[in-house]
């Protein structure tokens, strides 16, 4: 899957959730797009179901194919339950977790922060999306960029406290990554077991 730069609501629509946030379209059209979307559809394949569960997640948390499958790789050589640890990953990546702090409305939003060094990592710039955040790490605006109005308006309208794993100074501007979080914590509505089924059949 390359960069999607199309209308978010239809991605949604295909999905019927709101995976980029609050969707006035979905709200209206809680249906598939395109010409037969009302339309009873047929039964899907197992096959069907699990690729989309695959799509479902790479959409969400703005992953390249390879990239996802980079990190399935890395799961299943960690110990514990292959999907779990997948999902997790994907909590642990830095533009998630500039998100999940509030300090940007949109994972795509928030990957820009980063890529535009705008995001500090105990204290130096990172502009790399991808990296994993480890426990203890600090995150933070950085110093000249803490007035930009597309984070104070962010941050105005978020709560951060709302995930146990992150822990919020708003004096600081900057948030600590507590732990990884634990896979019923995390809100997101992926069935990962699906993705593990997928990939397991390559």
């Amino acid at each position: 899957m390359a960069k999607y730069i199309g209308p978010k609501s239809k991605i949604s629509r295909k999905f019927g959730e709101p995976i980029f946030g609050h969707d006035k379209v979905l709200a209206r059209r809680n249906f598939p797009p395109g010409q037969h979307g009302q339309s009873r559809s047929r039964k899907k394949s197992e096959y069907a179901k699990q690729l989309k569960e695959k799509q479902k997640a790479k959409y969400t948390y703005g992953v390249l194919e390879k990239q996802f499958r980079n990190m399935f790789a890395l799961a299943q050589r960690k110990k514990g339950i292959t999907g779990a640890i997948l999902i997790q990953l994907l909590e642990c990546r830095l533009d998630n977790v500039v998100f999940r702090l509030g300090i940007a409305p949109t994972r795509a939003a928030a990957r820009q922060l980063v890529n535009h060094k705008h995001i500090v990592v105990n204290g130096e710039v990172l502009n790399i999306p991808s990296y994993i955040v480890k426990q203890g790490d600090v995150i933070g605006v950085r110093e000249r960029d803490k007035s930009m109005v597309v984070i104070t308006n962010a941050l105005a309208g978020n709560s951060q406290s709302k995930y146990p794993w992150l822990e919020w100074d708003k004096n600081l501007m900057a948030g600590k990554f507590l732990h990884i979080p634990e896979r019923e914590d995390i809100p997101e509505n992926i069935k990962e077991q699906l993705i593990v089924e997928l990939y397991s059949k390559a």
